[in-house]
């Protein structure tokens, strides 16, 4: 059982009429599963509860058709057509014991409405904050009315939905409740503009409204956020904040306090560690008697205790540590902190609210699968008959793979043909701002290296012959995938012929030391677009040299938009002094000259390169795979029955896919159903 220590961390806390059952508090985070996959969603946040999270939050949730944020995938209390699909989501919460919490969300200027063609509105007259050529119109007395009255029958609503922490949401600059607190949206002269008591005005009414209209049945929390990390420009948690929280302070049953907008709020680990936030919430509680709760990405149960003990929070909220780790209070509980699986903070989990579609975790390959595939992320369903299996390759798919398929009860060996564990997950955590990446292998070689039906080999390269000698039935080839260097990628389809004879150096080479010794002006070419230039850039300005950086995209990484990166990149990197590059392939290489081309014009211009850095795309390490399938009327002979390629080796992608893809390997061959459940929207 667990150590004393952590006692503190499962005592109740009461919000208002209601009691948590512990101090873990899955505060509202986005799913990608929202309106249009209940039952995904439910089964999602009923994991959390089953794992032991106390309180378990909804995603915001529009409260009426004037804050539709299609194509964004949200939860919806427009009416009460949509009360059942919610209802869901509290029933598979309560099943286990756990309070459920929903966010009430009007975007006002943060959303275009354009499923359902509203006219946006704000405090005054503004352009929305997206791209679309779209205005909000000002509000009236008569709409800021209508808005209470929306606010009051959405509180209402989602009583009935059974929802026991309704929310009234000041935060992350994307909420009407905030747009009217703050003086850069706020430009009305009237008794809801201009001094801080106005613009205090309707957030007060508000949450005097939802406590009226939900009576002592639910408790009702705040969230809001205290910084917005823009100095004197924007929301400060030494100023406004501070007075917003005073004038308030005992209001509402809770405060849930976090920073604005939401790329600070989720920053990534290669930008920001565990706890990040204490320095702007640290305040809150001596201003307030109610109950406290915040984020920092923790993973560290003695962290969680310092926070209590210390009096800055009384519950322990997370996002993405809950994503990663469904079941980390109860391990916790349970004294089995060594199967805790950390958080990376590489956001991927964010990228799929914001590509529009069902999320998923680099650590975590059964999150959005609950419902869809019936994936537990601590059950595996148990072989009828042990069999062997042979897992080559040592990277994220080997690794996940052997877990799975050791934890269903096969024999498993793993060959690696290098002298470390982790495959690619090794080398990208040893670049700047990436040592959190090796919790991936970290957490799966814990696991295995307590399984005594599990050996691991390193040094063990293995040809087709080995295998067919071998005669092991089961066959999963991770053997990954290595970075091109002919400059094939999105921007050039073929190679370019040019390259053979140019100073190139691919993240490969980089990674493995190969800059170490190179001297005079560094070209790192991106047409990969995520993380892996931009860090490279990094190691090149490190070492002293003059490094710029061209990309045919229009914005360095412009991909990590969607990880809420890409602004941090690219000021890293205009720190760093590397000189940007953009709208511009390549073209040519001669005598210590690069030619670039214009993405638009195709005009010329030449840059002088001592060494290209070119990160474009990857070839899958298949020649293992395309051995064996060439003797496959060989197989049965030597007793093989199952030969597949994964992760990388199959087609290269994130880590996240990798990983994904030894998991899904594993439990099909442990004999689970494959047919996937669709989902279907409840109400339209």
């Amino acid at each position: 059982m667990r150590d004393a220590t952590y006692d503190i961390l499962f005592e109740p806390v009461q919000i208002g009429p209601v009691k948590t059952r512990n101090r873990f508090y899955q505060v509202p985070h986005c799913t990608g599963m929202g309106h249009r996959y209940p039952r995904s969603e439910a089964a999602h946040r009923g994991v959390k509860a089953e794992g032991g999270w106390g309180v378990v939050s909804t995603q915001e949730t529009e409260i009426h058709p004037s804050s539709d944020l299609t194509p964004a995938n949200e939860a919806r209390l427009w009416d009460a057509k949509d009360i059942p699909a919610l209802k869901l989501m509290t029933e598979a919460v309560h099943a286990h014991g756990s309070l459920a919490a929903i966010q009430l969300a009007h975007n006002g200027l943060h959303v275009a409405n354009r499923y359902t063609r509203h006219t946006p509105f704000a405090p005054s007259a503004a352009v929305v904050d997206s791209d679309d050529p779209v205005q909000a119109r000002a509000m009236d007395k008569a709409d800021i009315k209508t808005f209470r009255r929306w606010h009051v029958d959405a509180a209402k609503r989602a009583r009935d939905a059974g929802f026991d922490i309704i929310y009234v949401y000041a935060g992350h600059d994307m909420t009407l409740l905030q747009h009217f607190l703050l003086e850069r949206h706020n430009r009305r002269s009237d008794e809801y503009g201009g001094s801080f008591e106005n613009r205090l005005r309707l957030f007060r009414e508000v949450l005097a409204d939802t406590k009226e209209a939900v009576g002592d049945t639910c408790a009702v929390a705040v969230r809001l956020a205290v910084d917005e990390l823009l100095g004197a420009e924007g929301l400060r948690h030494d100023v406004e904040a501070r007075d917003i929280i005073t004038a308030l302070a005992d209001e509402p049953d809770m405060w849930d306090v976090n920073l604005s907008d939401w790329s600070n709020d989720s920053q990534t680990s290669r930008f920001a560690k565990e706890g990040y936030q204490e320095d702007y919430t640290r305040f809150v509680k001596r201003v307030t008697s109610k109950p406290v709760v915040g984020v920092g990405r923790y993973t560290s149960p003695d962290t969680m205790v310092r926070l209590v003990r210390q009096g800055h929070l009384d519950l322990i909220g997370a996002a993405r540590p809950s994503i990663a780790d469904p079941f980390l209070p109860k391990k916790i509980e349970e004294g089995r902190l060594e199967d805790i699986r950390e958080c990376i903070g590489c956001n991927i989990c964010v990228s799929g609210d914001n590509t529009c579609v069902p999320m998923r975790c680099t650590q975590n390959p059964t999150t959005a699968e609950e419902w869809r595939r019936g994936w537990h992320p601590e059950i595996t369903t148990k072989a009828s008959m042990a069999e062997k299996h042979l897992i080559v390759g040592g990277g994220p798919a080997g690794l996940e793979a052997a877990h799975v398929l050791a934890k269903a009860g096969h024999e498993v060996i793993v060959a690696e043909a290098g002298r470390e564990w982790g495959g690619r997950v090794s080398l990208e955590s040893r670049l700047p701002g990436l040592a959190e990446w090796a919790r991936v292998r970290d957490w799966r070689m814990g696991q295995l290296q307590t399984m005594p039906n599990v050996e691991m080999y390193l040094e063990s390269p293995l040809s087709e012959e080995d295998i067919l000698e071998y005669g092991i039935a089961n066959v999963a080839l991770a053997t990954g995938a290595t970075w091109r260097s002919d400059g094939t990628g999105r921007a050039h389809r073929k190679p370019l012929a040019f390259m053979a004879d140019a100073p190139v150096l691919t993240p490969d080479d980089v990674m493995r030391g190969g800059l170490v010794d190179r001297k005079g002006p560094v070209v790192v070419f991106d047409d990969d677009r995520f993380y892996m230039a931009s860090v490279l850039a990094e190691v090149a300005a490190a070492q002293g040299n003059e490094v710029t950086f061209v990309t045919p995209s229009a914005v360095v990484a412009p991909w990590a938009d969607h990880t809420l990166e890409q602004g941090r990149i690219q000021k890293r990197l205009l720190e760093l002094g590397v000189n940007i590059v953009p709208l511009h392939g390549l073209a040519g290489y001669n005598d210590g000259q690069l030619s670039l081309a214009c993405s638009y014009t195709g005009a010329a211009r030449e840059l002088s390169c001592e060494t290209l850095v070119s990160v474009t795309s990857r070839n899958p390490n298949d020649g293992l795979w395309l051995a064996l399938k060439a003797r496959e009327g060989e197989w049965a002979a030597a007793g093989l029955a199952r030969v597949a390629s994964i992760g990388d080796c199959h087609a290269p992608g994130l880590i996240a896919a990798a990983v994904y893809a030894g998991h899904k390997y594993a439990r099909e061959m442990a004999g689970e159903e494959a047919a996937l459940r669709e989902d279907r929207m409840l109400a339209d």
